[in-house]
């Protein structure tokens, strides 16, 4: 007897336990008994893609053939194994207020999504430390519910992917740890993830926009970016605080929670008048913190909070939009992509329509669920740093509380683009 006959010395059944083992198998094909099966079941693929396994090994003897046509079936079907196999990568955001965990698949499926968010104390907003302390305090319940709704263990998963910034340093450092310690553990491979690149990868995911012109509004980004030479490029941005920090900073100061985006917005519906407040654009860039400065003192003055929510919020939004339409009309592209946090916004999602319909172009909104930090959208675009061979040694795994997205290379895209 040949002596890769026995079942625990056939190098076929080896090669199907690696690749079982590396994710790119699934244990047992649905309705299989074996090993056997399983490689049967692959090769079958093989033939219906119209592979042709080399006439040089008819005269070979049987089990060596075997292993040679598994590992030719192997690669010759590199490109074909999505039609049979799911990749599977956890994502873990802990940028601010958020802890959050998501799987997702490679084919963009999101299988659970769950998170835990810190709350402050009314005009208190966030406490770096006070909201390290509650992820660290959450994350294990949160990591388990993902794994949970997802039906993936731990050992089945592809990658872990957490996100290592921008952010709050304390709050960046949970979610490090959690993600270091779990792909040490489990062997698996870890991908480190900028925050806002995530919520523009989120963004194409839901939307199906290929090309957009992006406009990431949140609590810690307000940036109009695209794509060119292999980058993110920003052609206009904040000069000093954030559309999301104009407005959870005005909430602070008259004792209303945080996040204040939907409380401002559901304020100013019942505004009776506009009143004129301070309007910076300086070319494709926004100054908010004279706007924040003179909404104070207006209603200190006597406005009452729904003229101010109103104003605050219509100057704030049409200087946004300004600075989109000149950076639509210099880059040329046909769609923007509204993101972030801030993205939920109503007005803002209609002076953007407003600019696109001048320039024939088409305005996407990321799906309401995924406009806030979430790991979900950690998870997808760790997914497409890995299929791109990209990964992060465990002690190259370092929090960049400052990492801003034009400095990052995003070798999944076309870097003709």
């Amino acid at each position: 007897m040949p002596r890769f006959a026995s079942s625990e010395g056939n190098p076929a059944n080896h090669i199907y336990r690696h690749l079982t083992h590396r994710g790119y198998c699934t244990t047992k094909r649905a309705g299989s008994t074996s090993i056997r099966e399983n490689l049967q079941h692959f090769s079958a693929e093989a033939r219906s893609v119209k592979i042709t396994i080399s006439p040089s090994l008819n005269h070979t003897p049987a089990a060596l053939r075997q292993f040679v046509v598994v590992f030719e079936t192997f690669f010759l079907l590199s490109a074909k194994l999505r039609f049979a196999v799911s990749l599977y990568c956890l994502g873990i955001e802990s940028t601010a207020h958020t802890f959050g965990v998501g799987v997702v698949t490679d084919e963009g499926k999101i299988l659970s999504d769950v998170r835990d968010i810190y709350e402050s104390a009314v005009g208190a907003g966030i406490h770096p430390r006070e909201a390290a302390e509650h992820h660290s305090e959450v994350a294990a319940q949160v990591l388990s519910q993902a794994l949970k709704e997802s039906d993936i263990p731990p050992s089945s998963l592809t990658a872990i992917a957490v996100a290592l910034g921008p952010g709050l340093g304390p709050c960046l450092r949970v979610g490090a740890t959690v993600a270091r310690s779990m792909s040490a553990y489990y062997r698996i491979p870890l991908i480190s993830v900028n925050h806002a690149i995530g919520h523009i990868e989120i963004g194409l995911l839901t939307t199906g926009a290929k090309d957009p012109l992006v406009v990431l509004v949140s609590g810690g980004h307000t940036a109009i970016a695209a794509f060119s030479g292999g980058r993110w490029r920003i052609f206009g941005e904040t000069e000093d605080i954030t559309i999301g920090n104009l407005y959870d900073m005005f909430a602070r100061e008259i004792d209303l929670p945080s996040p204040a985006g939907p409380e401002i917005e559901r304020l100013a519906t019942k505004a009776s008048k506009f009143i004129s407040l301070p309007y910076v654009v300086k070319g494709n860039d926004v100054s908010y913190s004279g706007l924040l400065t003179a909404s104070l003192a207006r209603l200190r003055s006597g406005a009452t909070l729904e003229d101010v929510c109103f104003s605050m919020q219509e100057v704030s939004c049409s200087m946004l939009a300004e600075a989109v339409e000149r950076s639509l009309a210099y880059t040329g592209k046909k769609e923007i992509l509204l993101t972030g946090g801030v993205a939920a916004n109503k007005v803002l999602q209609t002076k953007l329509e407003e600019v696109a319909k001048l320039h024939d172009a088409t305005c996407h909104v990321v799906h309401s669920p995924y406009t806030g930090d979430n790991g979900a959208q950690i998870a997808w675009t760790g997914l497409l740093a890995f299929n791109a061979g990209l990964h992060t040694s465990i002690d190259r795994a370092q929090v960049k509380p400052k990492w801003r997205l034009e400095d990052i290379d995003i070798p999944w895209r076309n870097r003709s683009a």
